[in-house]
């Protein structure tokens, strides 16, 4: 046992940092935080004391149970489905990753972020968010994909939350037919809710609260990776309808209520995974459905106003990103295919401002979740699309 170090728990001195986050709502922490001059009863005392606190005060602050670590590299953290957030107000980078239950007290699955203020060096993981108990996703499941965004003063986390010991009720479908996959995921048999909630906090490092305890997306669909546009002050949410569901992947939107909560309208499509020219078709005779995938959509408008969304799929059985087009501009398209921007098992890919005033570009690689990392490449907004910087 190290100095300032309690069995089973974490040094204090990163307790200390997570204390100053619960405290101010932002994230001070540097690697040479220290007590000086603190006797080492004292700061076993102290360490309770946080603790303690921490225990008393949950609505304040999460307790992580991994330390945090200083001067990391991307290439020593695990990231898929990587989204960073630039925030002005802090100007501090933020990497959100999905969590496992060692990472929290209690342990429930949740969200992690690390934190730059470079790019170069990170600092985490940082507990921001843990599944809630009671709640119509299984707190035990990894939740997927999640994105911070800051939107009218707050920060809304989007996670797409699963329960695979529940069955899909189906409400607003047709009975399943024999075009529909027999679905076996995960030692469980069928469809099974999945779909992306919204929380909010008052900081980027969270702690972030349940607004409503559903999906914005219809709870009989079989959604994932929902992300956020706002177009002519209308907030939406843009989301894949799974291909174990339609068989077909889609891209599809709906418009949300003014505080996120829930959604505000029926869902429309914007397209389907086949459009793409570039996906594979099959060229033997087989028993089984035709199926393509649609994956992280995330959407960009070019300096000329050119509204783009990147999305991801297989191509030749590698995952890809690729870039589709709205020909209208807008969010109800219609959607042409542009083609592929990153291949080599590549995607999930997202677009941010550095501080710097450049535009930068993350994916994972590869598709692999124990290999997977997050790179961050240059991107060009040429006007009327993107050139990536390799």
């Amino acid at each position: 046992m190290g100095r300032g170090e309690i069995p089973g728990l974490f040094n204090y001195e990163e307790m200390l940092c997570l204390a100053r986050i619960g405290s101010e709502g932002i994230l001070h922490c540097q690697p040479n935080i220290r007590l000086q001059g603190v006797l080492p009863l004292q700061r076993t005392l102290f360490a309770l004391l946080v603790i303690a606190g921490c225990l008393i005060a949950g609505s304040a602050m999460l307790c992580a149970q991994v330390p945090v670590q200083h001067g990391l590299r991307l290439s020593e953290i695990h990231a898929h489905d990587p989204f960073i957030l630039a925030d002005k107000g802090t100007r501090t980078y933020y990497l959100y990753q999905s969590s496992g239950p060692r990472n929290a007290k209690d342990g429930h699955c949740g969200v992690i972020a690390y934190t730059s203020e470079d790019l170069e060096s990170w600092s985490g993981p940082y507990l921001v968010f843990e599944i809630p108990g009671g709640s119509w996703a299984d707190p035990a499941e990894y939740l997927w994909a999640p994105e911070v965004h800051f939107y009218k003063g707050k920060y809304y986390l989007f996670a797409t939350l699963n329960n695979q010991k529940a069955p899909l009720v189906l409400e607003t479908l047709p009975p399943p037919s024999n075009t529909q996959i027999d679905v076996s995921y995960a030692g469980h048999k069928g469809l099974h809710p999945r779909g992306t909630q919204v929380f909010v906090a008052d900081s980027p490092i969270g702690p972030f609260k349940t607004i409503l305890d559903a999906p914005i997306p219809p709870r009989d669909y079989t959604t994932l990776d929902g992300t956020f546009w706002v177009e002519n002050g209308t907030p939406y949410m843009v989301y894949a309808h799974e291909w174990l569901q339609v068989l077909d992947g889609q891209m599809e939107a709906v418009a949300m209520k003014p505080d996120l909560s829930a959604a505000a309208g029926r869902p429309f499509f914007l397209f389907k995974a086949s459009d793409a020219p570039w996906l594979d078709e099959r060229t033997e005779t087989v028993n089984t459905p035709q199926t393509y995938v649609t994956d992280g959509p995330e959407l960009y408008r070019t300096r000329k106003g050119v509204l783009l969304m990147l999305w991801s799929s297989y191509q030749n059985g590698s995952y890809v990103e690729a870039v589709a087009r709205s020909t209208s501009g807008k969010l109800n398209g219609p959607w042409k295919q542009e083609g592929i921007l990153l291949g080599n098992d590549s995607g999930h890919g997202m677009i941010f401002h550095a501080f710097d005033g450049s535009l930068k570009f993350v994916v994972h690689h590869p598709f692999d979740g124990r290999k997977s990392r997050a790179y961050i490449y240059g991107i060009e907004d040429t006007g009327d699309g993107l050139r990536l910087e390799k």
